[in-house]
């Protein structure tokens, strides 16, 4: 059990989470999946693309994530070009232009907690003093991203009953249909949950958000607490 959880913020201008099931005109989720944020910590900590999965399963990880900012949906289209086709650069002349989704000035909260205290050191010292091992993106690789550390805090479980929750809902925790509050836009994505050492998904689940970044109103199981200074947030982990 979690006694403690890193918080902090990321942003950028621009973020592409692809749906995997997009090919020729490219997707995005509206917040960064489980798998998503596992690859940003792990360019954080600086663990290799083919190594930071295993860090980051669910029986030694805990992450959540909290929409700050209203989801923006924007195409653009990019020129893609054929590196296979010429041995150098300048020489590749076949380019070809897909219309890529991305979200328009992102910026989420994340909450990290692991069971090894010493990788879980090492990655809250590296976010105090705002440092990282490989660049941190949101998505792709030209989406370089900003982050701050808010502080760690403590963590408690929190009641089944109803309750306001700050941050994005797996579906599998609800305890009963949500309460619809007016003035607020609900939405569900199907999205990888967990990711193998051999770098196949093992898991998808449903998540639903508030496309604003507002509470949610629900019965859920899972829910915890965390004290950040005068206010209290209420979080369930990806």
């Amino acid at each position: 059990m979690p006694e403690s959880v890193l918080v902090f913020d990321v942003w950028g201008d621009y973020a592409h989470f692809r749906k995997n099931y997009t090919t020729s005109s490219p997707l995005t989720y509206s917040f960064p999946p489980r798998t998503a944020l596992s690859g940003l910590i792990g360019a954080i900590v600086g663990l290799d693309k083919e190594e930071y999965i295993r860090h980051f399963l669910k029986d030694n990880a805990q992450i959540g994530c909290n929409i700050l900012a209203p989801v923006k949906k924007v195409r653009i289209g990019e020129n893609l070009i054929d590196t296979k086709s010429a041995v150098k650069m300048h020489f590749i002349k076949n380019r070809t232009q897909i219309r890529f989704e991305f979200v328009k000035d992102p910026k989420y909260r994340i909450y990290f907690s692991h069971s090894d205290d010493q990788f879980y050191k090492k990655i809250g010292d590296l976010l105090i003093g705002h440092q990282t091992v490989y660049t941190p993106c949101l998505g792709l690789s030209q989406l370089i991203c900003n982050f701050k550390l808010v502080g760690e805090f403590g963590l408690k479980r929190s009641g089944d009953g109803l309750q306001q929750i700050d941050s994005v809902v797996p579906g599998k925790c609800l305890l009963g249909p949500p309460e619809f509050e007016e003035g607020k836009e609900y939405f569900s994505e199907v999205m990888p949950g967990e990711m193998g050492e051999a770098r196949m998904v093992t898991d998808y689940s449903e998540y639903l958000y508030e496309r604003n970044g507002k509470c949610i109103k629900a019965r859920t199981r899972g829910l915890w607490e965390i004290e950040n200074g005068e206010r209290i947030e209420r979080i369930l982990f990806l």
